[in-house]
């Protein structure tokens, strides 16, 4: 098993930061689903779980290397659990084309000063013992090389959008 662990600082409080990541959305009709897109990162949502976002489903495609022959894309399958509003969240996935499981964790630090320390853990598990020893450890590099970044960046782009959007109710 693979693991990835990473911190970075936010200029926002926890209430504030959770209140951008998790905003109300309205109803979708059926057949309609919510898409996420941040680079290389496509997510639907399937579901959006209860107010706090506890059981939201989503799919998503992300880069894998080339030589998993699958034209450089991989999917998983996530259901986001264990939500503490404001504090924590967790979500579990399967994902191909390197049959895998992973569990990634996001907690939120109060730093008193008006900004929060995000703390992030992922784990990442393939399911075949070959496939393990053979790739999983270059694989799970390759895809968490850009998570640091692109963590921050997105959750700094829902900060930006949630302040826009609470500047114009004003």
């Amino acid at each position: 098993m693979q693991v990835h662990e990473y911190s970075f600082i936010i200029d926002a409080a926890p209430s504030e930061l959770w209140a951008a990541t998790h905003p109300v959305h309205p109803k979708l009709g059926p057949g309609e689903k919510r898409v996420i897109e941040h680079g290389p990162v496509r997510i639907e949502i399937l579901h959006e779980g209860d107010e706090h976002g506890d059981g939201l489903v989503r799919h998503c495609w992300f880069r894998v290397p080339r030589y998993l022959l699958s034209g450089g894309r991989a999917q998983s399958w996530e259901m986001v659990s264990e939500i503490v509003p404001g504090v924590s969240s967790k979500y579990d996935a399967i994902g191909k084309p390197l049959w895998s499981q992973a569990e990634g964790r996001q907690r939120y630090e109060d730093l008193g000063d008006g900004s929060t320390r995000v703390h992030f853990r992922e784990t990442y598990h393939v399911f075949n013992p070959i496939m393990r020893v053979l790739l999983e450890r270059r694989v799970h590099r390759f895809i968490s090389k850009d998570n640091d970044k692109l963590v921050k960046a997105g959750l700094e782009m829902a900060l930006k959008a949630h302040r826009k959007r609470a500047g114009a109710s004003s």
